[in-house]
């Protein structure tokens, strides 16, 4: 059984995610605050958090800021502010998904397993390592070195990373990027591609003015090429 960890200062809607979430074969944590929550985390025994961000004392963006210094669990944020600008405060801090109160229990559920499922090693144990740029990527293990050096990505970084990789010396345009990595349409969060490029970059040591590892087509989208430089 998976367990979830719902860190929300709000008991009511805690308590209904726990039921729904339940119900469905889940196992729930709850926690009402900051260091409540990161306490459990550090219990054991989690495998996503459901991270409100609008918490007294410490927020939910300093909460993950913590969370990602030595964790890479997939987190998704919740807020009743629904601003794109919001959306990638979280994004750049290492958020994995971002959903605006109110919201559909059934959209959190499906967004819940989508990013469970792509966390999950491939099962084919064989599943082929890719290489491009300087970029050893190996879906089986989830790992990623660059230059024979380890780098630590989020879900997210690394299904885009993924999907850009596969495609090595063909261009995936902006809009299509986030679909291709998550499996699902993203537009709304056209934006966010930028961020998570913006990230990745930093990760694979890419300098962002004259980028060789992954490369932007003005006007089309990013491309990482078969041979850097």
């Amino acid at each position: 059984m998976q367990t979830v960890l719902v860190i929300d200062d709000d008991p009511k809607l805690s308590g209904l995610l726990a039921e729904y979430l339940s119900a469905r074969g889940f196992g729930v944590a709850q926690a009402p605050d900051g260091p409540a929550g990161l306490a459990r985390l550090r219990a054991g025994d989690v495998d996503l958090i459901i991270l409100d961000v609008m918490m007294p004392g410490m927020d939910g963006l300093e909460v993950l800021t913590e969370i990602r210094r030595d964790s890479r669990l997939p987190v998704i944020m919740l807020t009743a502010r629904g601003e794109e600008t919001d959306r990638i405060v979280g994004l750049e801090m290492g958020a994995d998904d971002y959903l605006a109160k109110p919201f559909n229990p059934r959209e959190l559920l499906a967004r819940i397993k989508a990013v469970l499922r792509r966390s999950e090693p491939a099962p084919d144990a064989a599943a082929v390592v890719l290489t491009a740029a300087g970029v050893r990527l190996d879906p089986a293990r989830r790992e990623v070195t660059v230059d024979g050096a380890p780098v630590d990505l989020t879900t997210t970084e690394f299904d885009i990373l993924r999907a850009l990789i596969s495609a090595a010396g063909r261009v995936i345009p902006r809009e299509r990027l986030m679909e291709q990595a998550r499996g699902q349409e993203w537009a709304s969060y056209e934006r966010a591609v930028d961020v998570h490029i913006s990230h990745l970059r930093k990760k694979l040591g890419d300098d962002p003015r004259q980028p060789t590892r992954i490369k932007t087509v003005r006007g089309v989208g990013y491309l990482v090429p078969r041979d850097a430089g």
